[in-house]
């Protein structure tokens, strides 16, 4: 049951909480103080920051090119014929070994060719004994003939002498004399004989070697009406078929190399030059061989494929410069080698590295031992923002060695345990107070890169 108040005392209620509400009020404006202005502190702006410390960097170089075979067997007819021949796996993709016979021509024709020419050399060769022997007989018969000469003469000298005595005819000379010259026209006659000779000893040795060429060349066409491959190899398009007739100088077809696999891959030439030494920078001049452009380019290469999900890689090596610039992205192509990019093949992982593939190439040169490396957003212009021992900002110019991936390589500028900031400092101004925050991520990934971690670009 409630209690009922009267309502003229309900009236009075209120007065006493009034009072003492007026009361404390009283109170407190009497022991009250006037209010004390407070300077406001100095806010701390929050950065994130990385403390810089070397690391042994390795210039890094990314290209890109499409791989091709380093040797390339064009096939061509070198003699005209029928085909006889063909081997088991002429067909585009199969592999050929070393020396293995392709396909053969009908050598028929060729060996009549051979067998004709060897004919008329030994026809040669007969004659030129015969006249040898001709020479000899008739060098005989000149002694004798001569002898007789000498006689015939002696007999005219003879009967001149006397006729001037009186003691013969007239008419006995002239008999002496008509024989007298009629030997020595028979002496003549042999010299004459004998004196060509020579000239047809050198007609028929001329002809020999005429014909002994031709049977040479006879002998080199019919080598060519079989073909061997001329180094381990992987055929392209074959078209061939046994009872083709063949033109000389026809295309037969193409064969890749299965012993190497070249790319050419684009690369800009500052980005390259810093793969070299600084003292290799030097001997560049003038025109190095080969053997010395390998050995200043003492790189490490890798190449790689990329095709959606799925990525291979093989181990190369450096092999040459190309000639000349590209005049589009005044890029220079490298040329790189795989060996034996069909036996380094594991299935499932990595497949052979064939015509066409579209290569991603990374050049890795020799590192730079204790070198200071920053993220390339924490450059502003030739300067970058550190922390000084009071947290303040400052403002500290650097040189830049060279670019790579999200870091810059510096040159000089940075200290060890420097504090680097890596976040926008806008407005950055100098002295002002920061709570830096480090950023170990951002600092471990950088100096992953620089030690030749991922993310080379």
């Amino acid at each position: 049951m409630k209690l009922k108040i009267p309502a003229s005392i309900r009236k009075w209620l209120i007065l006493p909480p009034v009072l003492l509400g007026a009361g404390i009020f009283a109170w407190l404006m009497l022991h009250s103080r006037e209010p004390q202005k407070k300077t406001p502190g100095e806010l701390a702006r929050v950065l994130r920051v990385i403390v810089v410390q070397p690391v042994n960097v390795v210039p890094r170089v990314l290209g890109y090119g499409t791989a091709k075979p380093a040797q390339v067997w064009r096939a061509v007819a070198e003699v005209e014929g029928r085909v006889v021949e063909v081997h088991t796996e002429l067909k585009a993709g199969a592999f050929i070994k070393v020396g293995e016979v392709v396909l053969k021509i009908d050598p028929r024709e060729y060996e009549l060719a051979a067998s004709q020419l060897e004919s008329e050399i030994a026809e040669i060769e007969a004659t030129l004994a015969e006249l040898a022997t001709q020479e000899e007989n008739g060098r005989a018969s000149l002694e004798i003939e001569e002898s007789s000469l000498q006689l015939a003469k002696a007999d005219l000298d003879r009967v001149r002498d006397l006729i001037a005595r009186n003691d013969a005819a007239p008419t006995e000379v002239r008999d002496e004399e008509r024989t007298y010259l009629a030997q020595k026209q028979k002496v003549q006659a042999l010299q004459n004989s004998l004196n060509l000779v020579p000239k047809q000893r050198s007609t028929l040795q001329a002809s020999l070697a005429v014909r002994n060429a031709r049977l040479e060349q006879a002998r080199l066409d019919l080598q060519k009406t079989v073909i061997h491959a001329p180094f381990d190899c992987r055929l392209a398009d074959v078209q061939i078929e046994k009872g083709q007739f063949l033109r000389a100088g026809e295309l037969l077809f193409e064969a890749d190399g299965t012993g190497a696999t070249e790319v050419d891959a684009q690369v800009s030439i500052d980005r390259l030059r810093n793969l070299l030494p600084p003292d290799a920078r030097e001997q560049l001049g003038g025109i190095p061989d080969m053997d010395r452009l390998r050995e200043l380019f003492d790189v490490e290469v890798t190449v790689r494929m990329r095709i959606g999900d799925f990525a291979a890689e093989w181990p190369a090596r450096f092999v040459r410069l190309r000639e000349r610039i590209d005049p589009d992205t005044r890029t220079l192509s490298v040329v790189v080698s795989v060996d034996k990019p069909y036996e380094r093949a594991i299935p499932g992982q990595r497949p052979p590295l064939v015509r066409g593939t579209f290569c991603e190439v990374e050049l890795r040169g020799q590192p730079l031992p204790e070198r200071i490396v920053i993220p390339r957003a924490a450059l502003h212009e030739d300067d970058v923002y550190v922390i000084d021992a009071n947290n303040r900002l400052q403002r500290r110019a650097v040189e830049i060695l060279f670019a790579q991936s999200d870091f810059l390589c510096l040159e000089r500028g940075l200290e060890t345990g420097d504090r680097v900031v890596v976040s926008d400092p806008t407005p950055a101004i100098e002295g002002m107070l920061v709570d830096p925050v480090e950023d170990e991520s951002l600092s471990d990934a950088i100096l992953s890169q620089a030690r030749a971690g991922t993310g080379v670009r």
